[in-house]
């Protein structure tokens, strides 16, 4: 078991039950507030009307929430045929409607398998995404549309859950860019009906699941009473999925002064502890030339 670092009050990934009609950013002025700690950051932005996993980086772990970013992430998913919207969800202005009552479930289950695994998808104007240093959505809001270029993203898995008269429940896991929104109007456009995302319920980020959220109360209450250590993951827990790498205690000196190493590891990212199991940053093999390189090095 890794130890956690010993300076400043707060360090690790608590996991919030996003509510709806609140942004994300919303979360993390929230939890800022409970800790006091000003180093706090969110792993993928969930929209205002979803609810679900969002995983909140607190002091130390605001260093690693980028590789969490990374991560994979699983979804339940509501799609309406015969209605779309501008914004593909239901914050958004109705655009199209057409009758949906020949759809059958057969026919959702077949359209599904074009979108399993790699495949190419357009982001929703109505997103995050900046082009010359403006969101889209504020694009979007004075009525600018954009011709945006595909993007590769893996659906790793998609399967229908629930069906009931034109209404698709749908279990996703998709990688890092994903967006349900998108795969929604491509599926209605594959059946040739508007389609919009109607619900949306994040179930996992990385290594986190609805089962280890707090409502935003909860996480409060929790904190204010001193459970910080009983409810938080530790900085590390970003790299769940990554090797790890015990240096002796002259190699842990070299590497807190930023130093490579000479060390035969794998081509990846690494945690990285001293002899003590403390974790002391995160660093990427290079087998090459027999290095360990620092990616992030903690000294706290």
């Amino acid at each position: 078991m890794a130890k956690r670092a010993t300076r400043g009050k707060y360090h690790g990934f608590v996991v919030v039950e996003k509510p709806a009609g609140v942004t994300s950013h919303d979360v993390v002025g929230a939890v800022r507030r409970m800790t006091g700690e000003r180093r706090v950051g969110h792993a993928g932005t969930l929209d205002p009307a979803a609810v679900g996993v969002l995983p909140i980086a607190v002091g130390l772990a605001t260093r690693t929430v980028e590789y969490l970013s990374e991560s994979s992430k699983s979804y339940l998913a509501e799609v309406t045929f015969g209605v779309a919207t501008d914004s593909l969800d239901g914050d958004g202005t109705l655009t199209d409607v057409a009758d949906a009552s020949r759809l059958t479930e057969a026919d959702v289950r077949a359209a599904l398998a074009a979108f399993r695994g790699d495949i190419l998808q357009v982001p929703p104007m109505h997103s995050a995404i900046k082009i010359d240093g403006r969101p889209l959505y504020e694009r979007a809001r004075q009525g600018e549309h954009i011709e945006l270029d595909a993007r590769n993203v893996t659906i790793h898995e998609l399967e229908l859950t629930s069906w009931k008269e034109g209404v698709a429940e749908l279990f996703i896991h998709c990688s890092k860019g994903t967006y349900v929104r998108s795969l929604a109007r491509d599926l209605g456009e594959a059946l040739s009906l508007p389609a919009y995302m109607s619900n949306l319920v994040r179930t996992s980020t990385g290594p986190f699941s609805l089962e280890d959220s707090w409502r935003l109360e909860e996480l409060e209450e929790l904190i204010a009473n001193g459970y910080w250590e009983d409810i938080a993951a530790h900085p590390d827990a970003a790299l769940w999925n990554r090797p790890a790498v015990v240096l002796s205690h002259d190699l842990a000196s070299q590497w807190r002064n930023g130093s490579e190493l000479e060390l035969d590891v794998p081509e990846s990212l690494v945690r990285v502890y001293d002899s003590l199991g403390t974790w002391i940053g995160v660093g990427r093999g290079l087998p090459e030339r027999h290095v360990l390189k620092p990616e992030k090095v903690v000294t706290e």
